[in-house]
C-alpha cells in the first residue's frame, strides 16, 4: 500500500474523531445552556408567583394583620430570584409557599373574603403560575438528566471532563411540600402517603 493512501486514512480518521468530538461538546454545551435557559424560565415564573402573593397580601390585610417582615421576606424572596441556582430555588420555592399557605389560612377563616371574585382571581392565577413552573421543572430535570447520563457514559463522559463539565443538580420541589403537610421528616426512606378513610 503507497504511504500517501495511509496518511490520507490516518487523517481521514483524525477528523472523522474532531468531528464527533465537536460533535459531541455542542450537544452537551446545547444541554447546558437549555437548562440554564429553562432555569431562568422557572426564575421568572417564580418572581410572577411572589408578585400575586404580595397583591394577596394587600387584599387581605384589612381582613388580617400581616407584618411588615411578610412583605420584606416577599422582597427578600424575590431579590434573591435573580442569581439562584437549583439549591436556592429550592430553598425559596418552599419559603414563598409557606407564605402563601399563611395567606390562604386567613383567607379560609374569613367568609367574605374566602368569595371574593379579585382573591379568587388571583389565586386561579397563582394555580396557573404553579402548574407553569411545574412544567418548567420537569423540563429542566428532563435535560438535566440527558446531560448527567452523558458525563458518565462512554465517549461523551471522557469529553465531558476533559472540558471540565460536572454534574448538574436536578430541581426537587416535592419533598418540600411533603414536608409542609407532615407526610415526610427525611428519616423515612419513602414519604408516608396520606391516610384516607372510605365512608
Amino acid at each position: 500500500m503507497d504511504l500517501s493512501i495511509i496518511l490520507f486514512i490516518l487523517l481521514a480518521l483524525l477528523a472523522l474523531a474532531m468531528i464527533y468530538f465537536v460533535t459531541i461538546y455542542n450537544r452537551l454545551q446545547s444541554l447546558r445552556n437549555g437548562a440554564e435557559a429553562t432555569l431562568s424560565q422557572i426564575r421568572v415564573a417564580m418572581k410572577k408567583r411572589l408578585d400575586m402573593v404580595e397583591q394577596l397580601v394587600e387584599l387581605t390585610k384589612s381582613y388580617a394583620h400581616f407584618e411588615r417582615d411578610v412583605l420584606e421576606k416577599i422582597t427578600s424572596l424575590r431579590t434573591g430570584l435573580g442569581s439562584a441556582g437549583p439549591v436556592d430555588l429550592k430553598r425559596i420555592n418552599g419559603d414563598s409557599l409557606g407564605l402563601l399557605a399563611d395567606i390562604k389560612a386567613t383567607a379560609e377563616s374569613y367568609p367574605a373574603l374566602k368569595t371574593s371574585d379579585t382573591v379568587i382571581a388571583t389565586m386561579s392565577a397563582i394555580r396557573e403560575v404553579e402548574d407553569e413552573i411545574s412544567r418548567h421543572r420537569y423540563t429542566y430535570n428532563n435535560v438535566i438528566q440527558e446531560f448527567n447520563t452523558m458525563l458518565v457514559t462512554l465517549p461523551s463522559g471522557f469529553i465531558a471532563s476533559s472540558s471540565g463539565m460536572h454534574k448538574l443538580d436536578y430541581l426537587n420541589f416535592e419533598e418540600d411540600e411533603l414536608r409542609r403537610k407532615g407526610y415526610y421528616t427525611g428519616e423515612e426512606i419513602e414519604p408516608r402517603r396520606p391516610e384516607v378513610e372510605w365512608k
